[in-house]
């Protein structure tokens, strides 16, 4: 197990959607093993493949002690119940806005040998695996804000220190935001 550097906002491999694992080995075992020990290390609630540089749909989760992670997740969503709350990244150090999220999510996936896996989540779980989902489509919470938001947040962005003005990052609009919430939350059966 070994920490690994953490893509910032602004790298394209965090715009890149991420392909479906095939192969479930020990290389895929060590890239569990980095992203839960690079999670911790840096005191994340989830961690995605891509912001390692590693285009696989796998990412890890620490929330409420409980310590795990998903691989090929497909989210479904047993009711329309919201949340909104703060939301940071890690590859967005610093920032955290006002994110609306569904409140409740049921994640089906695959563990690292290729067991199937269901993680059904609330509250901050949902939240977490939501999000670390998206990483995986090539979206970040930036793009589910609304305008106001979206702007006051690149003004965080540029004025932190880890911010590299010589690469600026572009915000999308999301591909979700047609759902029946119409601020880019997931639609149902997503």
């Amino acid at each position: 197990m070994t920490v690994q550097p953490i893509r910032l906002f602004g790298d394209p491999v965090l715009r890149t959607p991420a392909d479906p694992v095939v192969d479930f080995d020990k290389e895929l075992r060590k890239l569990v093993k980095d992203l839960i020990e690079t999670m911790r290390d840096e005191g994340g609630a989830g961690l995605a493949a891509p912001q390692l540089g590693v285009g696989l749909r796998v990412f890890s989760f620490d929330v409420d002690d409980v310590v795990g992670h998903i691989v090929n997740p497909v989210l479904s969503f047993p009711d329309e119940e919201e949340q909104d709350g703060p939301e940071g990244c890690l590859s967005i150090p610093g920032i955290y806005i006002d994110t609306k999220r569904r409140q409740n999510v049921v994640a089906n996936g695959f563990n690292e040998f290729g067991d199937p896996v269901q993680l059904v989540g609330t509250g901050l779980m949902s939240r977490c695996v939501q999000h670390e989902t998206d990483h995986l489509d090539g979206v970040l919470f930036l793009d589910r804000l609304d305008a106001a938001a979206r702007k006051d947040a690149m003004r965080q962005i540029r004025s932190a220190d880890w911010y590299d003005a010589a690469k600026p990052p572009t915000i999308k609009e999301s591909p979700h935001n047609r759902g029946v919430f119409g601020s880019g939350l997931f639609s149902p059966g997503r």
